[in-house]
């Protein structure tokens, strides 16, 4: 195996060679059973393309459709367009129409499961912008994806958070929304650390209070809502809001940080996933949960536990630069050829926390390609100006 020089947080050089491949053992082209998984998926840019990246990058279209082909072969379903897309950083509502589009067309051919993000992106934030608005928005983006036949996740909206005035803001944009789509949503509610544009979502600072809206929402318009997905990084208030969801409505987790006991549950109940992590660790979380499947409580957690750390290292504060980990990961085993984003956020993470990243990954078992993987980090770490 090589070995490697990382740089670590006390400035130092640490010689690291990389422990080898763990082989999951996953039942291709099977679907877990037990529960849903999502993977919110990222997007792959054309780094060859004669484009502005920060305001007009490209994106490889065969790379990046290839990547949500790896994933369904997995037993993964895509949720598309979402965050880890960069949709909103960098991704646009145009572009993304394209995305959503091109991933539906290629969900049919290959008989994946796929959701798709509808939000207000288009609509940018203001004083002037009216609730109208914001509901215009989000029915036209809805519009767009169920005409192709897709599945709706109602994103969290930046401008309905700039707009409303209370929390009845939300529930009557929230309710003229939902009482227009055809099939069952799944809403998203996405927390302040993933974007700070959504501080305060539901018309409260205080999430207690917050989810008392939300639940009144559900409540109201049960029969519209699939489930909900939160992103709030606290266990506990993602317990107790799955506590007292109707009986229809799934509780997907969005927390990269509590996913493996939260999927696992309790003698209550237990969350679906749908989450940013699951892009990166998709070979571990599907061993897992067909262990789950199979009633192998002690091998879920023995696989997914070891992901826990490589997933709390990515989503570590500022939490919305996590996609940067999310590609390297992608970039290192093989899944694209370079490693650049759209809008140039590769350069949002620093080189001991790629490191980190790399040793976290190993201990894992998520380096398919031990050298591949090693001679890659060694590009990113001469780019730095450590030449090992």
């Amino acid at each position: 195996m090589p070995k490697l020089l990382l740089p670590r947080s006390d400035g130092t050089l640490a010689a690291y060679t990389p422990g080898g491949v763990r082989t999951f053992e996953i039942p291709r082209g099977t679907v877990p059973q037990s529960r849903i998984a999502y993977s919110a998926a990222h997007v792959v840019c054309d780094p060859l393309a004669d484009a502005d990246p920060l305001n007009r990058a490209m994106i490889d279209w065969e790379a990046t459709m290839a990547y949500r082909r790896h994933l369904w072969s997995l037993g993964m379903a895509v949720a598309e367009a979402m965050d880890t897309a960069q949709r909103g950083m960098g991704l646009n509502w145009e572009r993304s129409k394209e995305l959503i589009a091109r991933s539906l067309a290629e969900a049919r051919s290959a008989g994946g499961r796929i959701a798709c993000g509808a939000g207000t992106d288009h609509l940018a934030p203001g004083p002037t912008v009216t609730l109208e608005q914001v509901e215009a928005a989000y029915e036209e983006q809805c519009g767009f994806v169920e005409s192709h036949g897709g599945r709706v996740i109602l994103m969290a909206s930046r401008a309905l958070c700039a707009a409303a005035k209370s929390p009845e803001d939300y529930e009557r944009v929230y309710g003229n929304v939902l009482r227009q789509v055809s099939q069952p949503v799944i809403l998203h509610w996405l927390g302040g650390m993933f974007d700070p544009n959504l501080t305060g979502y539901w018309g409260h600072d205080d999430l207690d209070e917050a989810m008392e809206v939300c639940l009144r929402i559900i409540r109201s318009h049960a029969d519209k809502v699939d489930g909900i997905k939160i992103s709030l990084l606290d266990a506990d208030k993602e317990i107790a809001m799955r506590r007292r969801l109707p009986a229809n409505v799934k509780m997907y987790t969005g927390d990269d940080f509590n996913y493996a006991h939260l999927i696992h549950g309790d003698e209550h109940g237990f969350s679906h996933a749908l989450l940013g992590i699951f892009d990166a660790i998709a070979p571990a979380a599907a061993a897992a949960l067909h262990a789950l499947d199979a009633g192998d409580s002690e091998g879920f957690h023995r696989i997914l536990e070891k992901t826990v750390p490589l997933s709390r290292h990515i989503f570590q504060a500022p939490t919305y630069a996590y996609k940067t980990g999310i590609v390297f990961m992608a970039y290192l085993n093989g899944h694209q050829s370079h490693f650049r984003m759209i809008g140039g956020a590769e350069g949002a993470r620093s080189i001991v926390h790629l490191s980190e990243l790399f040793i976290l990954a190993d201990q894992a078992g998520l380096l398919e390609d031990a050298d591949m993987a090693a001679e890659r980090m060694k590009r990113v770490l001469a780019v730095a100006g450590v030449m090992a």
